[in-house]
């Protein structure tokens, strides 16, 4: 029976510290923040229409988007935010159920799919189980402001254009609570793997 795992979890509660260990033990790891960068490269589709539709004063000199201009103004702009999801998104799930299909047809019985925004945008469909990484607001607000130098006005504005993860963690299949010492994430995330057979 194979088995697609969806992990997710709210900025800065350490979500890709646990896709690293899912990805050490051996498993598949599809992460939707490089495929979402991969499927926007030059001469790939959604790159075509996002330069159509922005402009080339977006791009670098390379032809290569310059990600900061984009996320500057979508950040501000609610309709272009939504026209360049409209772009990208269709295409990173695309590409994220071909890299699974691939995975299982190489006789892989689980792929986990690293996706910060499942819940959000609403893609609970693409997996058969969602693993949520938790750790507190107070947490994840230190975390943040230490990791990307934010003030807090920043990152508690980071942190609520998202889902609230206690919210996440009510929905969730299973739950890793991340404040402690790495050690102890491990040890949660391999009974959680158990649990599934997976281990």
């Amino acid at each position: 029976m194979q088995k697609t795992i969806g992990i997710t979890g709210g900025i800065a509660t350490g979500k890709s510290t646990i896709s690293k260990m899912v990805a050490e033990l051996g498993f598949t790891v599809i992460d939707a923040d490089v495929v979402a960068r991969e499927v926007v490269e030059p001469g790939v589709n959604a790159y075509r229409s996002i330069v159509e539709h922005f402009g080339k004063d977006i791009l670098l000199e390379n032809g290569a988007i310059d990600r900061k201009k984009l996320g500057e103004i979508v950040f501000h702009n609610e309709d272009k935010r939504k026209l360049l999801n409209s772009i990208v998104h269709p295409e990173v799930r695309k590409v994220m159920l071909e890299k699974r299909d691939q995975a299982f047809q190489r006789g892989e019985k689980a792929v986990f799919l690293d996706i910060p925004l499942l819940y959000e945008s609403g893609l609970t469909w693409m997996v058969d189980v969602v693993l949520v990484v938790y750790t507190d607001e107070k947490t994840q607000l230190q975390r943040l402001m230490k990791r990307n130098h934010f003030s807090k006005d920043e990152a508690l504005a980071r942190i609520r254009s998202q889902m609230p993860i206690e919210d996440k963690r009510k929905r969730a299949d299973a739950v890793i609570d991340n404040r402690g010492p790495v050690e102890q994430s491990k040890q949660q995330l391999h009974t959680i793997l158990k649990n599934w057979e997976l281990l």
